[in-house]
């Protein structure tokens, strides 16, 4: 049997990428720095820092595949915390390479971000392209065979407060009111995080060794289309509040595409069999209002 360890596997990604292993007859270990809630009795679970050199190359021994999912993610923590997510995301990183080194394993994936094809994103996007060089260094120099995996704008069950949907879908049920920044115009491509999951596993696939894939929804919708979604799915009875964040102003997020000019290309891949954009966020709404209406009433 294929052995996989997910590092991250605990977060919101991460714990349906381990599912998506468990579900192919992988074996599969999580690694994070907080214990998962979605963890199974065919899972293993490791708890530490990627930043544990020792620990990270104790995780790594004998495993075939390895998931990077572990990072801060978050653009506004990047601002105010640069130099921490700089050491995580990039140390981090090296320091899962540098195991993965010393012993013979299939193949590296590596969640990184569509904000590499831009200017904006701030620590993080640089954080995120900086790992994308150095992990093709290794690739070069060493013969360690990877796959980076550019995700689109994630949603989906299991999802907190630093994602866009399930921020607003809370505040939609709680509170009746949504209170978002950016305007109204800025456009994503939506991809549902089991979705995305099955495709990171499909990628196993020797199609996609030493290349760059483009995960992302089906099609692309603009926040303002998003919230009236959001607001005729509750019969009207919310009210959208837009005002100025902190981060809008310091140019965090991309508005309509996150490409600038690249010299590199990626491949994009859509999957034919998705979640509906719709049925997804139905299925958000249920778990949240399970969470924090139901348990009040």
């Amino acid at each position: 049997m294929k052995k996989a360890i997910v590092f991250g596997g605990s977060g919101f990604l991460g714990s349906h990428v381990a599912d998506a292993l468990t579900e192919a007859g992988i074996e599969t270990t999580i690694f994070d720095i907080v214990p998962s809630d979605y963890i199974n009795d065919n899972q293993i679970f490791i708890q530490g820092s990627i930043l544990d050199r020792t620990l990270v190359e104790q995780a790594i021994h004998g495993k075939d595949y390895i998931f990077h999912l572990a990072a801060q993610a978050d653009i506004g923590i990047g601002f105010q915390k640069p130099q921490e997510t700089l050491e995580l995301n990039i140390q981090g990183t090296v320091n899962i390479l540098e195991a993965c080194r010393k012993y013979s394993i299939e193949r590296f994936l590596f969640a990184s971000t569509i904000y590499v094809f831009s200017d904006a994103g701030g620590v993080y996007r640089a954080s995120k392209q900086a790992c994308e060089i150095i992990i093709d260094e290794y690739q070069k120099n060493y013969g360690i065979d990877y796959t980076i995996l550019r995700y689109g704008s994630l949603y989906g069950p299991r999802a907190d407060e630093r994602n866009l949907i399930h921020r607003v879908l809370k505040q939609a049920l709680l509170d009746k009111v949504i209170k978002i920044g950016y305007g109204q115009e800025e456009k994503r491509d939506y991809i549902h995080a089991s979705d995305a999951a099955r495709m990171s596993v499909d990628i196993l696939n020797d199609q996609y060794k030493n290349t760059s894939v483009m995960l992302t929804g089906y099609q692309a919708i603009t926040r303002g289309e998003l919230l009236n979604m959001i607001k005729e799915m509750l019969d009207e009875n919310v009210k959208i509040e837009y005002i100025e964040l902190e981060h809008d102003k310091q140019h965090g997020h991309y508005k309509f595409t996150p490409y600038v000019f690249r010299p590199k290309i990626s491949k994009k891949l859509v999957s034919s069999n998705y979640t509906e954009f719709g049925q997804g966020i139905l299925s958000c709404m249920s778990e949240i209002y399970e969470k924090y209406v139901a348990k009040e009433s």
